[in-house]
């Protein structure tokens, strides 16, 4: 089984009430290979919401007490973003899921790249807070970007 962030597969639950949607991830939740998740919606979160960014570092570094996740307006939601992650964790552990593709660049889900923590609309090197919870339990995480060219791949073959 595999997890697909829930704005992946066109579900309106970004912060701002849009989606990312990739046909081909949400015909696999479609053909039941895969499930929609949402580790902010599991936190707490509602729709919308303000953004948030991390800032003093990645996921690693907000798990480690290091840094936060700060919304635009100042409020700190670390709390909320870890607990999100635990249950994200806890639902991938309970259905056995080998592989989660989730949204790169946000601060629960990038894999690679997460925005810079200055709200200037730049991006760094790192990866969110359930990224990292999920690698660091030894699940697969990979960004829409990366899964679709491994599924190109595979499919070329």
């Amino acid at each position: 089984m595999i997890l697909i962030s829930s704005c992946l597969a066109g579900q309106q639950v970004r912060y701002n009430e849009t989606h990312c949607l990739n046909p081909r991830l949400k015909q696999l939740i479609e053909q039941n290979m895969a499930l929609p998740v949402c580790p902010e919606l599991l936190g707490g979160f509602s729709i919308p919401r303000e953004p948030a960014e991390i800032v003093g570092g990645d996921g690693g570094d907000v798990l480690d007490g290091t840094a936060v996740v700060k919304e635009k307006s100042g409020q700190i939601v670390t709390d909320m973003y870890i607990q999100g992650a635990y249950k994200t964790l806890e639902m991938a552990k309970q259905l056995q899921v080998t592989t989660v593709v989730l949204k790169e660049y946000s601060p629960s889900c990038g894999s690679s790249t997460i925005y810079n923590g200055a709200f200037s609309n730049m991006k760094t090197n790192g990866e969110g807070v359930t990224t990292t919870l999920l690698r660091r339990n030894g699940i697969d995480v990979m960004s829409e970007y990366s899964f679709m060219k491994e599924l190109d791949r595979v499919e070329d073959i």
